[in-house]
């Protein structure tokens, strides 16, 4: 029974291989999105996903890729909730999809499951454009895992620097209960305090709750007059502000990445005027040249993570140009050659430049959209922005 069982694993481990090899000489390439379509940041993940397939469109229609070859996308759902939801949906795609690597997860804790379940063990490269945990950076994944999105554990010096910068001495604390709200809880309450602020209360809240006033008196109750809110603009974060408007608890809130979007304005009862936060992002000349091409095809690129989702669709591509295949190995072991120096600096809408100087053997250094540079371990410095209602998100400076 042990040697049926082992003979049958092989032989499905080879026909997903030979599959994979099909779809790579018919000119046929399946890419994953994988991304949070329902949960707690399903209102930014429609525009990441487009911008990832707007860089897959590109690189299609140029004709260059493998010599004519065309990047099919396949959508799946991690919810951002369910740690086993997402590694079953990354399985689907790797096995029954047979995609040669992925645009994604969103968020960090489904990036951490798929890594180390999918990913890693199936020799498929993964690009998160948004997952932002610093415990990302020592994950054990065997070089599967790479990401647009910087680490919050800049996310939080830098959020912790411009509250400092504007007065504030003194905030409360509240934090999505995973990896990624502890982790930026950590990162901006170390550098807050090191600039000599106070965290008078940093407590954690749930998602998916109906009543948030318990949270909230418990966080005014610390006395502070500013909260920090480190959570999902369509969650628990949303949540939190609502019940601190409806109580008058708070005078005013600093928020991160994940709380940033329309949406928080528009479902949000109340004034959110003078409410501050950061972002990834810069005004470069790549993410200016971004907001062109989407616009030109009908898009609107300035929101959150649509040009690192944007970045992560190319590198794909352009890896899968240098390694001459669309093999999963080749992939994965070119995606940092392309993305850094040396070689001829690619901006967005440059794609088939890209394609054809690695075409021709020559070397390139994609800045993208989001001024992508790796580190060893396969993850973006980043630049961040300033941003604040009044009455609605606005650029204010880039740091």
């Amino acid at each position: 029974m042990r040697k049926t069982l082992l003979a049958s694993a092989t032989a499905l481990a080879l026909s997903a291989t030979m599959s994979v090899m099909a779809a790579s000489h018919s000119g046929d390439i399946k890419v994953g999105i994988i991304l949070g379509f329902t949960g707690p940041i399903e209102s930014l993940t429609p525009d990441m996903a487009a911008s990832a397939e707007l860089a897959f469109k590109e690189a299609s229609d140029s004709g260059l890729l493998l010599k004519g070859s065309k990047i099919t996308p396949v959508r799946a759902d991690t919810t951002c909730v369910d740690a086993a939801v997402a590694s079953s949906a990354a399985e689907r795609l790797v096995t029954s999809e047979n995609v040669v690597a992925m645009v994604g997860a969103a968020c960090s804790g489904a990036s951490t499951a798929i890594a180390t379940k999918v990913a890693a063990p199936n020799g498929v490269a993964m690009i998160s454009p948004s997952s932002t945990s610093p415990a990302l950076t020592t994950l054990d994944d065997n070089g599967m895992f790479f990401r647009t999105a910087p680490s919050d554990a800049r996310q939080g010096e830098v959020l912790a620097g411009i509250t400092i910068d504007r007065d504030i001495k003194e905030v409360a604390v509240t934090y999505t209960n995973n990896d990624y709200g502890k982790g930026l809880a950590e990162s901006f309450g170390t550098a807050f305090k090191a600039k000599g602020g106070k965290v008078a209360i940093s407590a954690a809240h749930e998602d998916g709750k109906a009543d948030y006033s318990a949270e909230v008196g418990a966080l005014s109750a610390s006395g502070a007059e500013d909260l920090v809110v480190l959570g999902y603009l369509d969650q628990g974060g949303r949540g939190i502000i609502q019940a601190s408007m409806d109580a008058d608890a708070f005078s005013r809130f600093i928020l991160a990445d994940g709380m940033i979007g329309d949406s928080l304005i528009q479902n949000v009862d109340g004034d959110l005027t003078g409410t501050f936060g950061t972002l990834p992002g810069s005004e470069s000349a790549g993410a200016t040249k971004f907001l062109d091409v989407a616009k030109a095809s009908g898009m609107d690129g300035d929101g959150p993570y649509r040009a690192e989702s944007y970045d992560a669709a190319a590198l794909i591509v352009l890896a899968i140009q240098a390694g001459g295949s669309a093999d999963r190995a080749d992939i994965a072991k070119n995606i940092m050659k392309v993305a850094n120096a040396p070689g001829e600096k690619i901006l967005p809408g440059e794609l088939a430049k890209g394609l054809k100087i690695l075409a021709e053997g020559g070397e390139i250094d994609y800045d993208g959209a989001s001024n992508v540079e790796f580190s060893e371990v396969g993850e973006a410095a980043g630049s961040y922005k300033e941003v604040e209602v009044a009455p609605k998100f606005n650029t204010m400076k880039v740091h």
